[in-house]
């Protein structure tokens, strides 16, 4: 009786436990969730998201629970998560969002997941933040949104209305590029370059550089007539890095469905167009990522290993873990699993063993080595890291691998 009495107190402090993280409003309607913005005069957070996307699963799994975050988020805003694809799982609510969802895409243009639009309480969009982060740094970004001063689309307007100093101009261009707002970042940065006397100072060459979009763009013309003065102050790496990007945009990319395409032909012509940029290494990754979406996996597994060999160091979590997830579903030879399986380790430390993806990817190489127990141990850590909704699949690959079954597919 005891016992009992004791589940029956601690009702109460487990609700106030679950409270702590910040609250996603649920069974509105869009309007009506505009509408409860405006009757208790706050903003209003809409939080786009896909079933995709690993940082959208971390943002919800790891950085809105926070005491913290919801104590913010709570006081300044309503929550509203609005799932932008379709998949078979999908319950009645999120299904009710639908024809919503479209119409806030088209409205407002969501490029990137996630993305954070933010309205004022009045339900004009004020500002957008794209991409996640950790706790206290998201908390400043959405900071941002409180105040006029710093709300991306009122600075907009500011300049639509009338003429803004250089600094302003360069600060809302750089806001803009974060923002996937290309339109307005290009236009922003030429209105800015065009108050400077010396584009060939450090800090206008590192803007140059980030808002140079085309072959035809003032900043790619004056890298390559300007070459060595421009790697002077940037370094040779950063000016290969724009041009060769760029090169591969117009040179390479547009001809890549055409049928019987010959990449390495299209590489060669490239080069011999601009040889005085070095386009290697990211030709090297192209080759990768053009061979695993055709699914030739005898020349992804070659050119796979050739560029984790040549430049793997540099290489992200994300690349690691896209790279290691490809080679445990699709290669068979035993040397390349092994070495995809030193990728994926390094994803795990890379993000402290805090993205369930990646461990799960680890989780699979091991059980593929034959390495059963760490593998389960590995797998049963992702799972811990996930919603109650999103447990479905890696229970799946868990029990597999507790009977001995395979986790693979034999292609």
């Amino acid at each position: 009786m005891k016992k009992l009495l004791f589940f029956f107190l601690l009702i109460p402090l487990l609700g106030a436990a679950q409270d702590k993280g910040t609250h996603f409003e649920h069974g509105l309607t869009w309007q009506q969730v505009k509408e409860k913005a405006m009757k208790e005069n706050k903003y209003l957070l809409v939080d786009c998201f896909t079933t995709w996307c690993g940082p959208c699963k971390y943002m919800s799994s790891t950085i809105f629970p926070q005491e913290k975050v919801g104590a913010f988020f709570n006081k300044n805003f309503v929550n509203v998560k609005v799932q932008f694809d379709k998949t078979p799982g999908d319950n009645e609510e999120v299904k009710s969002w639908y024809a919503d969802a479209e119409a806030i895409d088209k409205e407002f243009k969501v490029r990137a997941y996630p993305t954070f639009l933010i309205f004022s309480p009045k339900g004009e969009l004020v500002h957008r933040i794209v991409g996640g982060g950790e706790a206290d740094q998201f908390i400043a970004r959405a900071e941002k949104a409180l105040h006029p001063e710093t709300q991306y689309y009122t600075l907009l307007k500011k300049y639509e209305a009338g003429k803004q100093s250089p600094e302003a101009l360069k600060q809302l261009a750089l806001i803009a590029g974060d923002m996937y707002d290309k339109e307005n970042a290009g236009k922003l940065a030429a209105a800015y370059l065009d108050t400077q006397k010396d584009l060939y100072t450090k800090e206008n060459l590192e803007f140059l550089a980030r808002f140079t979009q085309s072959s035809k763009s003032k900043g790619f013309q004056l890298m390559l007539k300007d070459r060595q003065k421009v790697d002077a102050v940037l370094g040779k790496q950063k000016v290969n890095d724009v041009l060769g990007g760029i090169i591969l945009q117009e040179e390479v990319y547009p001809y890549l469905k055409k049928p019987n395409v010959n990449l390495d032909s299209l590489v060669a012509i490239a080069k011999s167009k601009y040889p005085t940029v070095d386009i290697s290494q990211q030709a090297d990754l192209l080759q990768v990522q053009f061979y695993q979406g055709a699914g030739n996996w005898p020349k992804f597994q070659s050119a796979v290993l050739s560029y984790m060999r040549k430049y793997g160091k540099e290489a992200n979590g994300g690349m690691l873990n896209s790279f290691a997830w490809s080679v445990f579903e699709n290669c068979k030879d035993a040397e390349c699993v092994a070495e995809a399986l030193s990728w994926s380790k390094r994803s795990i430390e890379e993000t402290q063993s805090k993205e369930p993806a990646f461990l799960d990817t680890y989780a699979n190489l091991l059980y593929k080595i034959g390495k059963k127990e760490e593998a389960i141990l590995a797998e049963q850590k992702a799972i811990a890291l996930v919603s109650e909704k999103e447990k479905g699949p890696y229970q799946v690959t868990l029990d597999k691998m507790q009977k001995g079954e395979k986790t693979w597919v034999e292609k």
